[in-house]
C-alpha cells in the first residue's frame, strides 16, 4: 500500500525529525461521551507483500478464507464498521478480472487462480457482519521490482511495454498516457460493476514518491501531451486530476444504475506547507502531495470530485514538523462546506514501535487523537493502519481506543 515503507520514504526525503512530545501536548484531554450516532470506524486490510493478508502466499483456499474471515471478525470485535480491503495491490487482482492477472500474493505465482473469489467473499461476509467493504486499489504501481520479464506473459505491462516506467526500484504505469488512465479505470471499475462494494478507495500513490538522484523519465509523454502547460509539474498534476475527475464521473454513472458506491482517497497528510503556500498547513514536512506526488488533494475536495477523504495523519500530538493537533484543524477547514466527509487516517502501526518517538510508547496516544478530533464536527470517523495491528495491538492502544470511544457499534455515515 501507499502506507508501506512510509518511514523509509520520509527519512529519505528528510521529512520529519524525531522529536519528543512536549509536556503540554502529552496531557490527555478527558474522554467525552455523547458522540455522533454515526461515524466511520475503519481499518485497512493490506495484501501487498502479504502485509496483513494472506499471511503468506501459497496457502490453500480454505486457509486464505479462514484468515480473511478472522480479520472481519476482529473488526466486529473492535466495534468497527468498515474494512478497506486492498484488492489491486500491484496492477493485479483479487477477483477474476478480465483485465489483469490474479495477484501473486495469493498463490505465490502471478496469474494462478487461487480457486476462490476473495473480493466476492469479502463483500458478502463483510455485509453479513454489518461491515462496509471499501475496495482499495492502487492505480499505477505495477510491481515492486523493475524486471518486466518477471510479470506473467499476458500482463498488460508486457503487452504494452511503452506504458511502463521503472523508478525507485519499482515499475509504474505512466500517468501521462491517456490510454493508461483509461485502462486503469476500466480495470478498477470492473470490480465495482461486478460486486456490491461500498466504495472505491485509493491510497497516497499517484506519481511516485521522490527518490534522490533518480528521474521519472516521462520525457516522451510530456513531449506528446504536455503542450499548453507552463511546466512539467503542472502537466503532471493535470494528469492526476483527470484520473480523479474521470473516475468520479464513472462512479456517478454506476450510481445511476442503482449501486450505492462512494469514492474516497487517503492521501499523505500534508497538501502543502504554509511556507510554500499560504493556503497550506502549519507544517514543515519534507513531502508535499501537491509538489512531490503531483496530487492536488485540496482541489479534489473543493471541487467535490470525491465523497470522502482520509488524510494519513500519521504523527503524534506535538510532533513539531507535522503536528496532529495542527493538521486536523487544517483538514476540517478544507472540507467545511464541500459535502466531502473527513475521516482521519491513524497510525496504529506506530504504537509501541521502539523506533518511534516517545509519544507512541504511550498506549493512550491514539485515544487522545480521537478525543482531540471530537472538537471538529467535520471529522466523521477514523481509519486505522492496519488490520494486523488491530488484531495484535502490541501495547494496547487499540484496546484503549475501543474502551474510551467505541462503547457500542454504530452505523457509518449515511
Amino acid at each position: 500500500m501507499g502506507h508501506i515503507g512510509r518511514r523509509g520514504l520520509l527519512a529519505a526525503a528528510g521529512a520529519l525529525s524525531v522529536l519528543a512530545v512536549t509536556g503540554d501536548a502529552a496531557t490527555a484531554s478527558p474522554v467525552r461521551r455523547g458522540k455522533a450516532k454515526r461515524e466511520l470506524r475503519g481499518m485497512w486490510l493490506a495484501s501487498v507483500a502479504n502485509r496483513d493478508w494472506p499471511s503468506r502466499p501459497g496457502l490453500s483456499a480454505d486457509e486464505q478464507k479462514a484468515q480473511l474471515l478472522a480479520h472481519l471478525d476482529t473488526a466486529v470485535r473492535r466495534r468497527l464498521n468498515a474494512v478497506v480491503f486492498q484488492v489491486r495491490p500491484t496492477a493485479d487482482a483479487l477477483w477474476p478480472s478480465p483485465y489483469e492477472p490474479w495477484s501473486q500474493y495469493l498463490t505465490g505465482v502471478q496469474g494462478r487462480d487461487p480457486g476462490w473469489d476473495p473480493l466476492g467473499t469479502a463483500v458478502e461476509e463483510a455485509h453479513r457482519r454489518g461491515l462496509e467493504l471499501h475496495a482499495w486499489f492502487n492505480p499505477y504501481r505495477v510491481a515492486n521490482h523493475t524486471d518486466p520479464s518477471r510479470l506473467v506473459e499476458s500482463h498488460p505491462a508486457r503487452v504494452h511495454p511503452d506504458w511502463v516506467l521503472p523508478y525507485g526500484g519499482k515499475l509504474y504505469y505512466n500517468p501521462g498516457l491517456p490510454e493508461v488512465r483509461s485502462f486503469v479505470q476500466d480495470a478498477m471499475l470492473d470490480a465495482v460493476e461486478r460486486y456490491a462494494v461500498d466504495a472505491v478507495h485509493w491510497d497516497d500513490y499517484f506519481y511516485p514518491y521522490p527518490v534522490a538522484g533518480q528521474v521519472f523519465d516521462d520525457d516522451e509523454a510530456f513531449a506528446r501531451h504536455g503542450g499548453g502547460f507552463p511546466d512539467r509539474a503542472a502537466w503532471r498534476r493535470d494528469n492526476t486530476d483527470r484520473l480523479v475527475s474521470e473516475t468520479a464521473q464513472r462512479i456517478r454513472a454506476v450510481r445511476k444504475n442503482g449501486k450505492k458506491v462512494r469514492f474516497g482517497i487517503s492521501p499523505f497528510g500534508v497538501w502543502r506547507n504554509a511556507a510554500t503556500d499560504p493556503l497550506g498547513s502549519p507544517t514543515r514536512a519534507g513531502v508535499q502531495t501537491y509538489d512531490d506526488l503531483h496530487a492536488d488533494t485540496r482541489k479534489w475536495v473543493r471541487e467535490g470530485w470525491i465523497d470522502y477523504i482520509v488524510p494519513q495523519l500519521y504523527w503524534n500530538i506535538g510532533f513539531e514538523a507535522a503536528d496532529y493537533a495542527k493538521l486536523v484543524p487544517w483538514w476540517a477547514r478544507t472540507v467545511r462546506g464541500t459535502g466531502v466527509d473527513l475521516y482521519v487516517g491513524e497510525a496504529l502501526y506506530k504504537a509501541g514501535d521502539p523506533a518511534q518517538p516517545a509519544a507512541w510508547q504511550d498506549p493512550a496516544e491514539l485515544s487522545r487523537h480521537l478525543t482531540f478530533a471530537e472538537d471538529f464536527p467535520q471529522v466523521r470517523g477514523h481509519v486505522f493502519f492496519s488490520a494486523k495491528e488491530v488484531a495484535a495491538d502490541r501495547v494496547g492502544a487499540m484496546d484503549r481506543v475501543v474502551a474510551d470511544h467505541y462503547p457500542d457499534r454504530v452505523r457509518p455515515p449515511a
